[in-house]
């Protein structure tokens, strides 16, 4: 169940974050309005998974994953391109979420 948790929080806070953008300094009232939503529904689900998942692993697959799926987000509906460094960096956060979920003696299973 934590992990479902996890997943719903993480796609929150990415609605979020890409409205966040989309929101023009919370001028515009939809996109802000999915913001506010979007935060506080991802932060009641960590909140929940914290009822399974230690923290800080919590935290290193939400954040982790969450970059990763912004950036696409940025790309996909904003035409923002990542650089090569960009790429390569995510690809490590990307791989040290993957060591966690599979190395871990932490992670709640």
């Amino acid at each position: 169940m934590g992990y479902i948790y996890l997943s719903l929080a993480i796609l929150a806070e990415v609605m979020a974050t890409t409205a966040l953008q989309a929101s023009e300094g919370f001028s515009r009232i939809g996109p802000s309005g999915v913001v506010v939503v979007g935060y506080g529904l991802s932060f009641y689900l960590l909140s929940k998974v914290l009822q399974y998942i230690p923290m800080g692993v919590t935290y290193a697959i939400w954040a982790g994953t969450g970059i990763v799926l912004i950036c696409l987000a940025g790309v996909v509906f904003y035409k923002q391109i990542p650089d090569l460094p960009a790429i390569i960096g995510m690809g490590l956060i990307v791989s040290g979420v993957a060591v966690i979920n599979l190395f871990s003696k932490t992670v709640g299973r």
